[in-house]
C-alpha cells in the first residue's frame, strides 16, 4: 500500500484500494452493530445494508482498474462523476460511521416494539422447537417384515391406508416410515416386535388404481418404540421412537454394563466370521463358505451377487453389532431363499452385543 501511494501521489488505486475501502466499511459496520440474531433475527437486514454500503464504495473504485482509452475522460473527471453518485464516499470517516449507526438504529427502532414482542417471539420459538423435536421422534409405523439395516425390499401392496401413508411421506424431503416385524415365541404365539428399522422409499413409487402401489424400500437405522402406539388423524399408527446407534450402545455397555469385557469377547467372536476356518473347504471363512453354498441354491441367476452389492462390505471386526446385523441381512435376504434359519427378530431384540454376535454365528 505504501509503495502504491508513492507511485500515485499519495492516493491508492487499483484492486488494493478497493479491498482497503471494503475492509474499512466492514470494520465500521462490525464495530457499530450489535448483532442480536437470536432475539431479533435481523441479520439479513443488516447484511443487506452492509452490502449496499460496500457496493457504493466499490462503484467509486471501478475506474481504478478500467483501462483508459484515447476517448476516455481523464481520471479526475471520472472520479468526480462517480462521487456524485456515491454521497457516502464524500463524507469523512467519522461521519460515515455516524451515518451507518443512524441508519442501522432506525432499522432496529422500526421493528422494535418493546420487550413484550421479544417475549412473544421467544415463546413462539420455543414452542416451534418443541414441535420439531416431537416430530423428529414420532414415526408412522407399518408391520410388514423384520428387516435389518442395509436390506432392500421390493413390494406391491393394495392396502389403502398404506397407500395414503406413502403419498403423505412423499411430500417430505426424505420419505421414510418405521418398519416392524413379528416374532414367534416358544409357545407358538406370534407377537409384534417393538424394535424395528426406518425404511426409506428409494424409487418413485408406481401407483395403479387396480394394482395398488409398487415400492422399493431400503432399511436404515434401528429404533425402539417408546410409550404407547396410537392412531393419528389420517388413520395409520404412529409412536414416539428412540433411534439406536451401534457405537453408542457398545460404549454404554463397556462403561455401564455388568461385564465390561463382553464387548471385547463379542469382537473376538465376530472375528471368526471372516477368519480362515480349518473345518471348511479350502480353509474358507464362514462367510465365504456360506456365499459359495448359497450361490448353488439361488432362486435366480446372480441373486447373491446383487445381494452382496446391496449390502456392501462386511463391517470391520471392531464393529461387532454392525457385523452381526450384516450377517442377518445376508443369510435372511429379501426375497427369502429358505437356506438359513430366521435370525433377524432375534438380532433386533437382543439386549447385548455379545448376544447379537452369537445369534449371527449360530445362524451362519
Amino acid at each position: 500500500q505504501h509503495h502504491l501511494q508513492e507511485r500515485n501521489g499519495g492516493k491508492t488505486h487499483g484492486l488494493l484500494g478497493l479491498i482497503t475501502n471494503l475492509l474499512h466499511a466492514l470494520t465500521i459496520c462490525w464495530s457499530s452493530i450489535e448483532i442480536r440474531f437470536c432475539l431479533r433475527m435481523k441479520l439479513l437486514t443488516v447484511s443487506t445494508l452492509l452490502l449496499g454500503s460496500c457496493l457504493s464504495i466499490a462503484v467509486t473504485n471501478t475506474g481504478a482498474f478500467t483501462p483508459l482509452s484515447p476517448r476516455s475522460p481523464s481520471p479526475s473527471i471520472r472520479q468526480k462523476r462517480h462521487v456524485q453518485h456515491s454521497p457516502l464516499v464524500r463524507l469523512p470517516p467519522i461521519l460515515r460511521k455516524k451515518t451507518l449507526e443512524t441508519q442501522i438504529g432506525m432499522i432496529y427502532d422500526e421493528n422494535d416494539s418493546g420487550s413484550d414482542n421479544t417475549d412473544d417471539f421467544m415463546a413462539s420459538l420455543t414452542q416451534r422447537m418443541a414441535q420439531v423435536k416431537s416430530e423428529e421422534t414420532k414415526s408412522p409405523l407399518v408391520v410388514l417384515d423384520a428387516m435389518v439395516p442395509r436390506q432392500v425390499m421390493k413390494i406391491q401392496v393394495k392396502n389403502p391406508l398404506l397407500i395414503n401413508l406413502v403419498r403423505n411421506q412423499l411430500a417430505k424431503e426424505t420419505p421414510t416410515f418405521g418398519m416392524l416385524g413379528m416374532a414367534m415365541l416358544n409357545t407358538g404365539e406370534r407377537i409384534h416386535l417393538t424394535t424395528g428399522v426406518v425404511v426409506e422409499i428409494m424409487e418413485r413409487p408406481i401407483f395403479d388404481d387396480d394394482e395398488g402401489v409398487q415400492l422399493v424400500l431400503r432399511a436404515g437405522k434401528r429404533f425402539r418404540i417408546k410409550g404407547e402406539v396410537e392412531n393419528n388423524a389420517a388413520g395409520w399408527t404412529e409412536a414416539r421412537v428412540k433411534y439406536l446407534d451401534s457405537t453408542e450402545e457398545e460404549e454404554h455397555e463397556v462403561q455401564n454394563g455388568d461385564d465390561q469385557m463382553a464387548v471385547a469377547r463379542a469382537i473376538m467372536k465376530g472375528r471368526e466370521l471372516t477368519s480362515p476356518h480349518a473345518n471348511m473347504k479350502d480353509n474358507l471363512s464362514l462367510v465365504d463358505r456360506w456365499i459359495e453354498l448359497a450361490k448353488e441354491n439361488e432362486k435366480e441367476p446372480g441373486q447373491i451377487d446383487r445381494l452382496l452389492e446391496e449390502l456392501g462390505e462386511i463391517p470391520a471386526v471392531d464393529e461387532p453389532t454392525e457385523r452381526a446385523l450384516w450377517v442377518g441381512a445376508l443369510i435372511n435376504p429379501l426375497p427369502a431363499m429358505g437356506v438359513a434359519m430366521e435370525i433377524r427378530p432375534a438380532l433386533l431384540t437382543a439386549t447385548s452385543v455379545q448376544k447379537k454376535i452369537e445369534v449371527a454365528c449360530d445362524g451362519m
